[in-house]
């Protein structure tokens, strides 16, 4: 398996501790570096930075929203991080979600798998230095009724930037599996991959491609702990974030991470704890979420208990293994991060 992690720029730390954690784990011989962009810093300025302060490591946008940008400017922007980082680009997209596309930016989030279809076939226009045209059900390009012709960017072709997709629901891991070159996974359950890999195979089948065309790439929190009781109360402590996950993000009746927990063996309970959190009672749904639940879905114990799940991740598929190390500072962090990927190295 190959080694990664994912930062948010400046989210709960300074600039500076951000960058020290990336060049640190670069050192470390970690593969790759998602740069998250939820509903603060964006990707593309990060990346751009990381990419003039790191050598080797691989830089991904994990995800830009596609929502946000027309597919010419994801694609603009693309091309334009691979050249600055010397071909370490990977360009990672996402749909988001109705909560921040509609109630941040004030854009419809309509009809999600289509657009990243549409989207990617356009990027891919782009990378292959072709004059854009397409006419699709949310792209246009160039607009209808207008004077425009159809164009070509003014950058070099790179047609070998991989593109990755940030999946969750059925229909749009489908997708992934027809189009992409690598899946960027959340809330994975081994026992219960079943949930993701069937669409996703059912994708790959229909573009008559195996899993070996996919990076299949999964992430969790990595956290050692000395014994069961340090154990038991780390996984105490996480509940409310997952409670939140599976209660909080999302809208009222869209919640994808509370969707992808129900397909793998937790529907009456990740309704219960979605109610509570919508009617307020953000306790009552923290007291649901099972020490199962947080275990199944993350590399937190002892490092036998670690190195075993580890092994479990890469048996059920896992090519690529997503680490966010636990930790109160930088060296706590980075220290975790290196027994992890020793533990992954080891593996073989």
């Amino acid at each position: 398996m190959r080694t990664a992690t994912t930062v948010e720029a400046a989210q709960n730390a300074t600039w500076d501790e951000t960058l020290d954690f990336v060049v640190g784990a670069e050192k470390l011989g970690l593969d790759i570096c998602w740069v998250a962009e939820a509903w603060g810093s964006d990707a593309p300025s990060a990346l751009g930075y990381l990419a003039a302060r790191t050598d080797r490591i691989l830089l991904g946008s994990g995800i830009i929203q596609i929502g946000t940008r027309t597919p010419v400017s994801i694609a603009m922007t693309a091309l334009t991080l691979a050249r600055l980082s010397g071909g370490r680009f990977l360009l990672g997209l996402g749909s988001s979600g109705p909560q921040v596309i509609e109630g941040l930016h004030g854009l419809p989030f309509a009809a999600p798998v289509t657009r990243m279809r549409e989207t990617i076939e356009v990027v891919r226009q782009a990378f292959a230095g072709e004059k854009i045209s397409y006419s699709g059900s949310q792209v246009k390009i160039p607009r209808p009724g207008g004077e425009a012709r159809p164009m070509r960017l003014a950058l070099p072709a790179n047609p070998d930037i991989p593109i990755y997709i940030a999946s969750m629901s059925p229909k749009m891991l489908e997708l992934t599996g027809q189009v992409a070159d690598g899946w960027l996974g959340t809330s994975f359950v081994p026992e219960g991959s079943g949930a993701y890999f069937g669409p996703l195979d059912r994708g790959l089948v229909a573009s008559g491609r195996t899993r070996n065309d996919l990076d299949v790439c999964q992430g969790a929190e990595v956290a050692f702990l000395d014994d069961e009781d340090a154990v038991a109360a780390h996984v105490a402590a996480r509940k409310k974030e997952l409670a939140f996950s599976l209660g909080g993000m999302g809208s009222a009746s869209t919640n994808f991470y509370n969707d992808a927990y129900s397909r793998q063996g937790w529907a009456r309970v990740a309704a219960a704890i979605h109610r509570r959190w919508q009617a307020g009672d953000r306790d009552g749904a923290t007291a649901l979420v099972t020490d199962e639940m947080v275990l199944g879905t993350t590399l937190i114990g002892t490092a036998q208990m670690v190195s075993e799940r580890l092994r479990v991740w890469r048996d059920a598929g896992v090519d690529t293994v997503r680490l966010y190390p636990a930790g109160d500072t930088l060296d706590q962090r980075l220290t975790t991060l290196g027994r992890a990927i020793e533990l992954v190295h080891a593996l073989g």
